[in-house]
Order: C-alpha cells, then sequence, then structure tokens
C-alpha cells in the first residue's frame, strides 16, 4: 500500500514538474519575444499612434451601418473561439485579442447576448494571458450580456476595456507592438464582416465604407513597418501589402465644406468639414473581398 502510494505521488510530482516547466517555456518564449520585438522599435511620436488608433473605424460602427441596412445577422461570419486555448504566444495572442473584440461589437450591436457571453469569456482568457486582465472587466460584462436593457452599457464598456488595455500596452515598454496587433486584429475583422455583408447586399453605403479603409491600412502599415525586421512581423506585412494593392486603386477626392465653430472643453474650436468621394469599381471590390477573405482566414487558422 506504501508504495503505491509512494508511486502516486511520484507520479503526481512528475506531471506537476512538467506542467510548471511548459508553462515556465511558454513565459520565457513570451518574453524573449517581447524583449526581441521590443529592441527594434523605432521611436514614434504618442500622438501619431493616438491619431491612427482614432481613426480605425470602430467595429461597432461598421455594425451599426449594417444593422441601419436592416442587413440580417449572421453567425457565419464571426471567428470561432473554439481553439483559443491552443494559443502559446504573445503574438497570436495580441492580434486574435482584436479579432474577438471586433466580433463582440458585432454582437452587441445586434442584441445577440447569449453569443457575446462566449466572446467576453475567450477575450478574458486572452486579456489574462497578455497580463492585461485588470482592465477587463469580465464579470461586469458578462452580467450586462445576459441583460438586454443595459445593452448601451455592454458597448460602452466593452469598447472602454479595449482602450484601456490599448494605452496601457502603447504606453508600457517593450509591449506597444502587442497594441499594434491588436488595432490590427480589429481592424482586419471589422472589415472581414462588411465585405462579407458586401458580398450579400451591395449597398453604395457599404462599398464605400470599405473604399474609405484605403487611408486606414496606410497608416496601419505605417505602424505594423516598425517591426518589419521581425519574420513574424514582416510575413503579416507582406500580406497587408497584397491588400494595399488593391486598395492603391480606389480613387478618394475630397470636398471642403462650410467651417463649423464648437464648444470643446470650454473653449471655441474651429472644424473644417469636408466630404470624401470614394470611387471603387465592383472588380476592385471583389478583389478586396478576396484579399481580405484570405488575410483573415490565415490569422485564424483556416
Amino acid at each position: 500500500m506504501f508504495k503505491k502510494v509512494l508511486s502516486l505521488l511520484l507520479f503526481l510530482i512528475l506531471v506537476s514538474s512538467c506542467r510548471t516547466s511548459v508553462d515556465n517555456s511558454e513565459q520565457n518564449i513570451n518574453a524573449m519575444q517581447d524583449s526581441s520585438i521590443s529592441a527594434m522599435e523605432i521611436e514614434v511620436s504618442e500622438e501619431a499612434l493616438v491619431e491612427i488608433v482614432a481613426n480605425i473605424a470602430s467595429p461597432i460602427e461598421m455594425a451599426a451601418l449594417m444593422n441601419r441596412l436592416s442587413v440580417p445577422f449572421s453567425k457565419e461570419y464571426l471567428a470561432s473561439t473554439g481553439s483559443v486555448n491552443d494559443l502559446n504566444t504573445n503574438f497570436q495572442m495580441a492580434y486574435k485579442l482584436g479579432i474577438f473584440g471586433a466580433d463582440l461589437g458585432y454582437l452587441n450591436m445586434y442584441e445577440k447576448s447569449s453569443a457575446a457571453v462566449e466572446y467576453i469569456s475567450t477575450i478574458k482568457t486572452l486579456a489574462d494571458g497578455l497580463r492585461v486582465g485588470q482592465f477587463f472587466d469580465y464579470t461586469t460584462l458578462k452580467r450586462l450580456a445576459t441583460n438586454n436593457q443595459n445593452l448601451d452599457s455592454l458597448m460602452f464598456l466593452s469598447v472602454h476595456s479595449y482602450n484601456e488595455i490599448d494605452t496601457y500596452l502603447r504606453e508600457t515598454p517593450g509591449r506597444s507592438y502587442l497594441s499594434s496587433l491588436m488595432i490590427t486584429g480589429l481592424w482586419i475583422e471589422g472589415l472581414y464582416l462588411i465585405t462579407q455583408v458586401a458580398k450579400e447586399y451591395p449597398y453604395p453605403d457599404i462599398s464605400e465604407r470599405i473604399g474609405e479603409q484605403k487611408i486606414i491600412l496606410t497608416d496601419l502599415l505605417d505602424v505594423l513597418n516598425l517591426y518589419k525586421k521581425n519574420l513574424s512581423f514582416n510575413e503579416l506585412i507582406q500580406d497587408f501589402e497584397t491588400l494595399n494593392v488593391e486598395f492603391k486603386k480606389i480613387n478618394i477626392t475630397y470636398e471642403i465644406g462650410e467651417p463649423e465653430t464648437i464648444e470643446k472643453d470650454g473653449r471655441l474650436v474651429l472644424i473644417q468639414n469636408e466630404t470624401s468621394n470614394v470611387e471603387i469599381t465592383d472588380e476592385q471590390l471583389n478583389s478586396i473581398i478576396e484579399k481580405t477573405n484570405k488575410i483573415r482566414n490565415k490569422l485564424i487558422g483556416l
């Protein structure tokens, strides 16, 4: 009996030490990745990064446009949460955090509370893996998701949580590259959602919104190219450049409107209004849909 107990204890110790070894190995890989990528960072002003992030269309805005046009909800558009536990690098977790954030915005806009809980749980797992879980109020978000009367609060808190994570990563030395990846995932999934809709519902408003992403992609590539010496980033950049080739074919012109004076923070601010005209052909749109689908599915492992 004593030998059986001893054998069991030895087995448990062995399993425990193996698990600890694996965990430590993953932590070491992530630490080395943080160190190697951050070492090649080029100094870029905080104002420039904030402007780029602010200009990236919110997935909620994309979903709101779809909803306004009475485009029906489709769960087929969403990325599967099934493989999230298999992710073992910060690089993967960061862009997946963005992808699932875009999906959560889409679910929130269409009031799909039961499915939203699943994505909130997945996002919490990724946030904890990246050591930014303190900015993601899982308990409150889950409670709001199960109460359809609090959808406005759910959307506000979801966006606020992502802004908090983004700010923390950008301001933490050696971790700003994770912010770039999260924003990249957020953008490509938002673009994927609206391009999938465009295949079935070719509304001019949707085509125009897709065409406007030409400007955002240029800014996004400027950020990603800060890390182009890293192999993973370089591969990602090459994929996005194939998409950029298609966007460059789109013509965008601007018309200057009448300036407007508004009050902001107790001061009068002059705002120069302008409207954009996006010229995008069916052929250009189809090429963008195809390239977006390919890149997004590669990122989620399809």
